[in-house]
């Protein structure tokens, strides 16, 4: 049981480091818009270089973020019922959620997407319009990713609520 405490520590480890990259990112797309809504009404000038570094470092945060953002809890879903129980009433929730739900999820988004950014990397694809970011393959190449991410973080949610569902350990949240 150490063994799987170790991996779902080290998921842990792994999703708090990307997390924390992504804050940074975060700022820089705070910057990054603020700099393009001067430029727009203040100089009456866009770019759409800056306007595509908008989304593209969105959807960055949005997908490095998602392992993160399961690590600490922090999806929407519905907790009506899920809050009110116990602690191994809820590992079973999440236990059998990762089981049926977010392996199968994550697998078809990694195993769908996967031809999706060959192809973008076989043309070096970048953006139509002049003047746009010429990396967009890149960009791409971060959608299996974010879901690798993702599929790990609910490796590590399934092992510690197995521990929960065993009796070896207190709570999903427990520390190393």
């Amino acid at each position: 049981m150490n063994t799987l405490k170790r991996l779902a520590n080290g998921i842990d480890r792994i999703n708090q480091a990307v997390g924390r990259f992504v804050s940074w990112i975060t700022a820089l797309l705070v910057l990054v818009v603020f700099a393009d809504v001067v430029m727009r009404y203040v100089f009456q000038i866009s770019f759409v270089f800056t306007q595509e570094l908008e989304w593209h470092l969105f959807a960055f945060i949005f997908l490095m973020g998602a392992g993160y953002t399961l690590l600490h809890d922090g999806h929407v879903r519905v907790d009506i019922i899920y809050q009110k129980l116990g602690p191994k009433a809820q590992a079973w929730i999440n236990f059998l959620g990762c089981l049926l739900f977010l392996f199968p999820g994550c697998f078809l988004i990694i195993y769908t997407s996967w031809g999706f950014v060959e192809n973008s990397f076989a043309i070096m694809e970048g953006s139509p319009d002049p003047g746009g970011i010429p990396l967009r393959f890149i960009l791409k190449s971060m959608i299996p990713l974010g879901f690798v991410l993702v599929w790990l973080q609910g490796i590590s949610l399934f092992i510690n609520s197995f521990l929960v569902i065993t009796g070896r350990q207190e709570t999903n949240r427990e520390a190393a």
